[in-house]
């Protein structure tokens, strides 16, 4: 039986997209599903979302949990001392580099303070990761239907490497779910983060979302279902993080997680 991907949490929407009682909510809907990686970043909101994920781990004290986070460039003196703060730890469980930056190359100093049990790269291309070399436990990128960032020659480099993969934006940050065909909706992802747009609103991603869209009629499984269904059933993947505003986005995650027909995904792409 091929294994399928761990779903993590994504925290990007928390104090942007959604307050700290809906992310509390989202958060605690997670844990009681299963959910032991929670991945967060310095960038977003602000700081407002590692600041709500803080909030719970101090109110909650989960137990046997992987929290990520990430810090932007340079690094030539790697501060991780706000996220610290902000998530009330005194150890990164797992810290990423946001972007390829040339002073990646020197970035041994955090473990040396032995404020991160292990470092990250965060939109790497395989050649910047060969570039830095085994120093990387887990690598993460953007992996869909319309979009990826994961060849078939980067996952075999990480699996020769023993590096994790982790993929973010299961379903295009909205994209595949068709709802922006008829123009970027209010108040959406694309809308908050216009530089998204540029990422999916081109030829070849809306080839996919085309051929996505047919076999959704012909099947009668709705577009969100199957673009996660795809996502999560890739192989080579450790862990596909799943964002969102309700405790109803990680269950369509979930029930993705259990269609198994090989055949009608690879109708996606073929």
């Amino acid at each position: 039986m091929k294994k399928r991907p761990h779903i993590g949490l994504g925290c990007v929407t928390f104090g942007r997209e959604i307050d700290e009682a809906a992310s509390f909510a989202l958060l605690d809907h997670a844990w009681e599903r299963g959910v032991r990686h929670f991945d967060t970043a310095a960038a977003y909101g602000g700081g407002a979302s590692e600041t709500i994920l803080g909030k719970w781990l101090a109110s909650r004290k989960p137990e046997g949990i992987t929290v990520a986070t990430k810090i932007l460039p340079p690094y030539d003196r790697i501060d991780i001392t706000g996220s610290l703060k902000r998530l009330g730890v005194e150890k990164l469980d797992l810290l990423y580099l946001h972007q390829w930056h040339e002073t990646a190359l020197q970035l041994d100093s955090a473990l040396d303070e032995r404020e991160v049990k292990q470092l990250g790269a965060s939109n790497f291309t395989l050649e910047q990761l060969q570039a830095v070399g085994p120093r990387f436990s887990f690598v993460q990128n953007n992996h869909n239907l319309a979009v990826s960032d994961v060849s078939d020659e980067f996952r075999a480099y990480c699996g020769a490497n023993g590096i994790s993969i982790v993929t973010y934006s299961p379903l295009g940050a909205g994209f595949l779910t068709g709802k922006h065909q008829g123009g970027v909706q209010a108040g959406s992802r694309f809308e908050i983060i216009p530089g998204h747009q540029q990422v999916y609103f081109h030829e070849s991603a809306y080839q996919r979302l085309a051929k996505l869209e047919a076999v959704s009629k012909r099947t009668g499984h709705s577009q969100a279902h199957l673009a996660l269904a795809w996502a999560l059933h890739q192989p080579g993947i450790d862990t596909v993080l799943v964002g969102g505003r309700s405790p109803a986005h990680l269950d369509q995650a979930f029930a993705a997680l259990d269609f198994d027909d090989e055949t009608l995904l690879n109708q996606l792409i073929s």
